[in-house]
């Protein structure tokens, strides 16, 4: 079983953690993240683009001169397709571009990213997080300590880490997202894949979800702590 160092946010040692052979020691799969990626994308398309058939274009319900006599070929409307402003033919509508994939696909999907990872030694483990309050400079330190100082950096939180989510979301380079949010496509967009020990995963636990957002995690954080001040349950 692999190991790596576990860091406090100073970028000191705090001993060494054992990396789940079955989700950061197996063979990456390549065509099967690219199904899952590709399936991740096409549901993120809104499909909301659409054209006007000859029935729907205003106009042309009268023919436009009678059928024999003019010396021109016969026309029924001058809202057919080949007119100038006609309707469009075979033109796209609304639709859902939503693939199903396995949730097995998925979960090997991100076993392989994360595999990929961890063989170039992209996969950093830190105790936890300590911000007293959000504040960004403290996450542009943390993250020099730690040693992901160039490319995009993907942050795994947990619900309590409010306050490190508030102070590493300013920063460009880096994406913040839940434990249970962990997809395949995120963690390919990365360099860096940043967990604490308490939102490390293993084979058992891997979320099978496709499709993600970051904004999801400050939304539901927003919620919660709305739902605390009223005294409601969250």
């Amino acid at each position: 079983m692999a190991s790596v160092t576990l860091l406090t946010p100073a970028g000191e040692s705090a001993g060494d953690v054992d990396l789940d052979d079955a989700t950061f020691a197996i063979q990456p799969n390549v065509p099967v993240m690219h199904q899952v990626v590709t399936a991740q994308l096409a549901a993120r398309r809104s499909g909301t683009q659409s054209t006007k058939t000859r029935s729907e274009v205003r106009g042309g319900g009268a023919k436009p001169y009678r059928q024999k006599g003019t010396g021109n070929a016969r026309q029924g409307s001058i809202r057919a397709p080949h007119y100038s402003g006609g309707g469009v033919a075979l033109g796209p509508k609304p639709r859902s571009y939503a693939q199903r994939t396995p949730k097995k696909m998925i979960r090997l999907a991100l076993r392989s990213a994360l595999s990929d990872r961890a063989n170039e030694n992209k996969v950093l483990v830190v105790d936890g997080w300590t911000f007293d309050a959000p504040k960004t400079s403290d996450a542009v330190a943390a993250l020099s300590a730690i040693g992901a100082t160039e490319g995009k950096v993907l942050v795994v939180l947990g619900s309590e880490d409010i306050n490190a989510e508030r102070s590493f979301r300013n920063l460009t380079r880096v994406q913040v997202i839940r434990q249970g949010e962990l997809n395949a496509y995120d963690v390919l967009c990365n360099e860096w894949i940043v967990f604490t020990q308490a939102t490390l995963p293993t084979a058992t636990d891997l979320p099978s979800r496709r499709a993600t957002t970051s904004n999801t995690f400050e939304t539901r954080t927003r919620d919660a702590s709305a739902a605390d001040e009223e005294g409601q349950p969250e």
